[in-house]
């Protein structure tokens, strides 16, 4: 059952929202709906926004960390290697 078997649509009005990459998208929204103020482009997935001159800025995605890359942020060599030698002595019974 299509729009027209149901009756008259409601009004709607159709918005441009750009991304970085200079992709225009414009969905449709009613027209006494609250337009959101960004978007995710249909091409690229980026956020849109309504300024064409100045788009929002693309997400950063941080590089892919292994858990000893973020324990190399913390600790220093120093730490490791008296962290090392308290684990080695409790193995051995020294302590």
């Amino acid at each position: 059952m299509g729009e027209a078997e149901r009756g008259e649509s409601a009004p709607r009005a159709r918005i441009s929202f750009w991304c970085s990459n200079g992709h225009e998208t414009q969905p449709s929204f009613a027209s006494d709906a609250t337009v959101p103020d960004t978007w995710d482009c249909t091409r690229c997935g980026f956020p849109a926004g309504q300024d064409r001159e100045n788009p929002p800025d693309p997400p950063r995605t941080e590089p892919y960390k292994t858990h000893l890359a973020y324990v190399r942020e913390r600790r220093s060599d120093e730490d490791g290697e008296a962290i090392l030698a308290e684990a080695l002595a409790k193995l051995r019974g020294e302590i």
